[in-house]
């Protein structure tokens, strides 16, 4: 029987492509368009599970200390993030107080808690209940975490608010620091080889029923 050519298609302009294997570092690029097509990453699948357990170490810490202590004639306070939501609520800003539980909170801890349970059977995934959902739900949250985002007005507001009042930065700002690169390596991470252990493991069902 003739084995069937596996296409694989630009995220950008479409065009379609036949699959190559590639070394381990290797890259292929669009010849229309010059976006990324795919990149072997080199075992980088083994090293997935580490990381993502360390952005949820690292998620937890970042929500539950504060950010940042503000000093003014004596008197301090304390700001964690689910506390600036509770705030903007009061101050009856309740969409953007919904905005920013969803996009800081909500779905960067269901990203991250989805890839943790993906990542935890590397072997049998297609016995795992709900596989091919979570993996397309994961793939839709992406462009929806702006953990990044919030870390960057944090530190503008710092910089503005450090000429009236003392500013002092709390554990949960370097938490949120270092989270935030975590989620650049683990959040651009290639879906392909989840849905390469899938195809692999359902043929093999099929095999041994």
């Amino acid at each position: 029987m003739r084995k069937c050519q596996e296409l694989l298609a630009c995220e950008e302009c479409d065009a379609l492509y036949t699959r190559v294997d590639l070394k381990a570092g290797e890259a292929v690029c669009c010849s229309r368009c010059g976006a990324r097509l795919e990149k072997e990453e080199g075992g980088g699948f083994f090293k997935m599970l580490p990381l993502t357990l360390a952005c949820l170490i690292l998620f937890v810490i970042a929500n539950i200390f504060p950010i940042v202590e503000i000093e003014l004639q004596g008197m301090t306070s304390q700001a964690t993030l689910l506390k600036a939501v509770h705030m903007l609520y009061l101050d009856d800003r309740d969409l953007v107080a919904v905005l920013v539980l969803l996009t800081t909170f909500l779905l960067p801890l269901g990203q991250l808690l989805i890839l943790f349970y993906l990542l935890l059977p590397l072997k049998g995934g297609s016995d795992r209940p709900y596989f091919a959902g979570l993996l397309r739900f994961m793939q839709m949250l992406r462009p929806w975490g702006m953990i990044e985002v919030f870390l960057l007005g944090i530190l503008v507001a710092l910089v503005k608010l450090s000429n009236m009042v003392t500013v002092i930065p709390d554990i949960a700002l370097y938490a949120f620091g270092a989270l935030t690169v975590l989620l650049v390596i683990v959040v651009s991470f290639n879906l392909r080889y989840f849905w390469d252990m899938y195809a692999g493991n359902a043929q093999t069902d099929e095999v041994v029923s």
